[in-house]
């Protein structure tokens, strides 16, 4: 099995040597420098998210960057948002920190998953349905920043069918189609209508 490289950078000596020791423990993880080279992941653990610890997360998250699994005392909400922002996927409360579940979040993170205290998903639940409730829907946007006619236009390119054949399924004509092919192309940078059913497709959005 393939160790996952996993960088740590800590706010005081004693959580570093402390984490360290529980990752070397385990021989799916190997320790790399704090400055991230070649990291799979990134350990921070933190008393606070003081505007340094922000800075440090928010210069992980730039480039290609890398997962955070964040140790720290109870976070808000707020501060649980920024963190998300700049790539943090797991949050370990601090208190009930063990090898174990270190290991778990570790390798979540390195498999594109995350793992959050039940309260903190609760949060960010109701901080999607908030921002579903008052910023997308009255543009007439869903979660995935398309418009209901975008996602449905999509769809139908995936399955293969041209411009006519969708203006047919969906009672539009093919001016509208086209229309809707090239806002949503333009508006996420996207080369052409290969890229944007590829891209809809990795992002799960269809």
């Amino acid at each position: 099995m393939d160790q996952v490289r996993v960088a740590l950078q800590a706010t005081d000596p004693l959580s570093h040597a402390g984490l360290a020791s529980f990752l070397q423990s385990r021989p799916e993880f190997t320790l790399v420098p704090a400055d991230r080279a070649g990291a799979a992941v990134l350990v921070l653990s933190a008393d606070r998210l003081s505007t340094d610890v922000v800075a440090t997360l928010r210069r992980s998250a730039t480039g290609p960057g890398v997962p955070v699994v964040l140790v720290a005392p109870e976070i808000n909400e707020a501060e649980l948002l920024t963190a998300v922002e700049c790539r943090v996927v797991a949050v370990l409360p601090r208190a009930a920190v063990t090898a174990e579940r270190l290991a778990h979040s570790v390798l979540a993170a390195a498999s594109g998953g995350g793992v959050m205290p039940p309260n903190l998903v609760g949060e960010l639940l109701k901080h999607i349905e908030r921002l579903q409730r008052d910023v997308l829907t009255p543009h007439g946007l869903t979660s995935s920043g398309l418009t209901p006619r975008e996602l449905d236009v999509l769809r139908l390119m995936a399955d293969g069918l041209d411009t006519s054949e969708i203006a047919g399924r969906l009672c539009y004509s093919e001016r509208t189609v086209k229309n809707v092919i090239y806002g949503l192309t333009h508006r996420l940078n996207l080369r052409n209508r290969s890229h944007a059913v590829a891209y809809a497709l990795r992002t799960g959005m269809i």
